[in-house]
Protein backbone atom coordinates (compact mmCIF):
# COMPACT_ATOMS: atom_id res chain seq x y z
CA UNK A 1 0.00 0.00 0.00
CA UNK A 2 1.52 3.24 -1.10
CA UNK A 3 1.38 6.20 1.19
CA UNK A 4 -0.18 9.40 -0.05
CA UNK A 5 2.40 12.09 -0.35
CA UNK A 6 1.87 14.76 2.29
CA UNK A 7 1.01 18.18 0.95
CA UNK A 8 3.86 20.60 0.86
CA UNK A 9 4.39 23.34 3.40
CA UNK A 10 2.91 26.62 2.21
CA UNK A 11 4.81 29.84 2.69
CA UNK A 12 3.10 33.17 2.13
CA UNK A 13 5.40 36.14 1.94
CA UNK A 14 4.35 39.57 3.09
CA UNK A 15 6.29 42.81 3.22
CA UNK A 16 7.24 42.48 6.88
CA UNK A 17 6.89 38.74 7.60
CA UNK A 18 6.28 35.21 6.35
CA UNK A 19 3.39 32.91 7.30
CA UNK A 20 4.26 29.25 7.19
CA UNK A 21 1.32 26.83 7.11
CA UNK A 22 2.07 23.21 7.73
CA UNK A 23 -0.40 20.68 6.35
CA UNK A 24 -2.30 18.47 8.79
CA UNK A 25 -2.07 14.88 7.57
CA UNK A 26 -4.49 13.77 10.30
CA UNK A 27 -7.27 15.91 8.91
CA UNK A 28 -8.39 13.02 6.69
CA UNK A 29 -8.82 10.63 9.62
CA UNK A 30 -10.44 13.08 12.04
CA UNK A 31 -14.07 12.35 12.83
CA UNK A 32 -16.28 15.05 14.29
CA UNK A 33 -18.59 13.66 16.97
CA UNK A 34 -22.20 14.69 17.17
CA UNK A 35 -23.32 16.24 20.46
CA UNK A 36 -25.22 13.06 21.28
CA UNK A 37 -22.01 11.01 20.80
CA UNK A 38 -19.92 13.10 23.21
CA UNK A 39 -18.56 11.19 26.20
CA UNK A 40 -18.71 12.86 29.60
CA UNK A 41 -16.10 11.14 31.77
CA UNK A 42 -17.15 13.11 34.85
CA UNK A 43 -20.74 11.95 34.50
CA UNK A 44 -19.51 8.37 34.03
CA UNK A 45 -17.34 8.64 37.16
CA UNK A 46 -20.22 10.09 39.19
CA UNK A 47 -22.49 7.29 38.01
CA UNK A 48 -19.86 4.71 38.96
CA UNK A 49 -19.48 6.30 42.40
CA UNK A 50 -23.25 6.31 42.87
CA UNK A 51 -23.29 2.61 41.96
CA UNK A 52 -20.64 1.90 44.58
CA UNK A 53 -22.09 4.13 47.29
CA UNK A 54 -23.86 1.20 48.90
CA UNK A 55 -20.43 -0.27 49.65
CA UNK A 56 -19.05 2.86 51.34
CA UNK A 57 -20.39 2.01 54.80
CA UNK A 58 -18.81 -1.45 54.82
CA UNK A 59 -15.52 -0.06 53.47
CA UNK A 60 -15.41 2.56 56.21
CA UNK A 61 -16.26 -0.08 58.83
CA UNK A 62 -13.33 -2.14 57.56
CA UNK A 63 -10.97 0.85 57.68
CA UNK A 64 -12.12 1.81 61.19
CA UNK A 65 -11.63 -1.78 62.38
CA UNK A 66 -8.16 -1.81 60.86
CA UNK A 67 -7.30 1.34 62.82
CA UNK A 68 -8.65 -0.18 66.04
CA UNK A 69 -6.51 -3.29 65.54
CA UNK A 70 -3.45 -1.19 64.82
CA UNK A 71 -4.05 0.87 67.95
CA UNK A 72 -4.55 -2.32 70.00
CA UNK A 73 -1.17 -3.56 68.71
CA UNK A 74 0.42 -0.28 69.82
CA UNK A 75 -1.14 -0.64 73.26
CA UNK A 76 0.15 -4.20 73.50
CA UNK A 77 3.70 -3.79 72.20
CA UNK A 78 4.33 -0.05 72.24
CA UNK A 79 5.38 2.09 69.32
CA UNK A 80 7.72 -0.33 67.63
CA UNK A 81 8.36 0.36 63.95
CA UNK A 82 5.82 -2.14 62.60
CA UNK A 83 2.98 -1.15 64.94
CA UNK A 84 3.59 2.56 64.38
CA UNK A 85 3.75 2.09 60.61
CA UNK A 86 0.49 0.12 60.52
CA UNK A 87 -1.28 2.67 62.71
CA UNK A 88 -0.09 5.49 60.48
CA UNK A 89 -1.12 3.67 57.28
CA UNK A 90 -4.57 2.83 58.66
CA UNK A 91 -5.05 6.44 59.78
CA UNK A 92 -3.74 7.82 56.50
CA UNK A 93 -6.09 5.59 54.48
CA UNK A 94 -9.05 6.85 56.48
CA UNK A 95 -7.85 10.42 55.98
CA UNK A 96 -7.79 9.87 52.22
CA UNK A 97 -10.96 7.82 51.80
CA UNK A 98 -13.40 9.10 54.39
CA UNK A 99 -14.47 12.32 52.66
CA UNK A 100 -15.07 10.47 49.39
CA UNK A 101 -17.11 7.85 51.22
CA UNK A 102 -19.25 10.51 52.91
CA UNK A 103 -17.46 10.78 56.27
CA UNK A 104 -15.68 14.16 56.16
CA UNK A 105 -15.51 14.48 59.96
CA UNK A 106 -13.68 11.13 60.15
CA UNK A 107 -11.22 12.42 57.55
CA UNK A 108 -10.52 15.47 59.71
CA UNK A 109 -9.96 13.38 62.85
CA UNK A 110 -7.69 11.03 60.89
CA UNK A 111 -5.75 14.03 59.57
CA UNK A 112 -5.25 15.24 63.13
CA UNK A 113 -4.03 11.78 64.23
CA UNK A 114 -1.67 11.55 61.23
CA UNK A 115 -0.19 14.90 62.26
CA UNK A 116 0.45 13.63 65.78
CA UNK A 117 2.18 10.49 64.47
CA UNK A 118 4.24 12.50 61.99
CA UNK A 119 5.27 15.40 64.17
CA UNK A 120 5.47 14.21 67.78
CA UNK A 121 9.16 13.94 68.66
CA UNK A 122 8.55 10.86 70.85
CA UNK A 123 5.31 8.93 70.41
CA UNK A 124 5.81 7.18 73.76
CA UNK A 125 5.48 10.58 75.49
CA UNK A 126 2.25 11.58 73.73
CA UNK A 127 -0.60 11.37 76.26
CA UNK A 128 -2.38 8.06 75.68
CA UNK A 129 -5.73 9.85 75.89
CA UNK A 130 -4.89 11.86 72.79
CA UNK A 131 -4.53 8.68 70.72
CA UNK A 132 -7.51 7.05 72.39
CA UNK A 133 -9.81 10.03 71.78
CA UNK A 134 -8.86 10.15 68.09
CA UNK A 135 -9.40 6.41 67.54
CA UNK A 136 -12.68 6.44 69.48
CA UNK A 137 -13.88 9.51 67.59
CA UNK A 138 -13.27 7.83 64.24
CA UNK A 139 -15.11 4.72 65.46
CA UNK A 140 -18.06 6.81 66.67
CA UNK A 141 -18.24 8.88 63.49
CA UNK A 142 -18.20 5.79 61.27
CA UNK A 143 -20.71 3.81 63.33
CA UNK A 144 -23.16 6.65 64.15
CA UNK A 145 -22.93 8.50 60.85
CA UNK A 146 -26.57 8.02 59.86
CA UNK A 147 -28.06 10.18 62.60
CA UNK A 148 -28.42 13.87 61.72
CA UNK A 149 -27.49 15.14 65.16
CA UNK A 150 -24.42 12.90 65.19
CA UNK A 151 -23.05 14.73 62.14
CA UNK A 152 -23.09 18.03 64.05
CA UNK A 153 -21.46 16.40 67.06
CA UNK A 154 -18.84 14.73 64.83
CA UNK A 155 -17.93 18.04 63.21
CA UNK A 156 -17.52 19.74 66.58
CA UNK A 157 -15.55 16.78 67.93
CA UNK A 158 -13.18 16.81 64.96
CA UNK A 159 -12.55 20.56 65.38
CA UNK A 160 -11.83 20.19 69.09
CA UNK A 161 -9.53 17.21 68.63
CA UNK A 162 -7.60 19.08 65.96
CA UNK A 163 -7.21 22.07 68.27
CA UNK A 164 -6.00 19.90 71.18
CA UNK A 165 -3.61 17.98 68.91
CA UNK A 166 -2.23 21.19 67.41
CA UNK A 167 -1.74 22.73 70.85
CA UNK A 168 0.15 19.64 71.96
CA UNK A 169 2.30 19.52 68.82
CA UNK A 170 3.14 23.23 69.03
CA UNK A 171 4.23 22.76 72.64
CA UNK A 172 6.47 19.71 72.02
CA UNK A 173 7.92 21.10 68.80
CA UNK A 174 8.71 24.61 70.01
CA UNK A 175 12.43 23.90 69.37
CA UNK A 176 11.84 22.27 65.97
CA UNK A 177 10.86 25.03 63.52
CA UNK A 178 10.68 22.70 60.52
CA UNK A 179 7.85 20.82 62.24
CA UNK A 180 6.14 23.96 63.50
CA UNK A 181 5.76 25.21 59.94
CA UNK A 182 3.94 22.01 58.95
CA UNK A 183 1.82 22.01 62.10
CA UNK A 184 0.67 25.58 61.62
CA UNK A 185 -0.19 25.03 57.94
CA UNK A 186 -3.90 24.64 57.13
CA UNK A 187 -5.27 21.16 56.59
CA UNK A 188 -5.51 19.74 53.08
CA UNK A 189 -8.36 17.39 53.99
CA UNK A 190 -11.59 18.10 52.10
CA UNK A 191 -14.09 19.78 54.36
CA UNK A 192 -17.83 20.38 54.03
CA UNK A 193 -17.84 22.84 56.92
CA UNK A 194 -17.78 26.63 56.50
Amino acid sequence: MAKDKAPAIQVKTYASHHVITQPNPLKKVLHRAEDKELDDPIARAEAALAGLSGEFKSWMDTEADRLSKAYAAVLKSGFDDDACEEMFRATHDIKGDAATFGYPAAAEVADSLCRIIEHAPDLEKVPAELFEHHVNAIQAIVHDHTKYDSVTVANELSRRLRRVADDYLIQVNRDRPEHLEAILAPSLVPNDQP
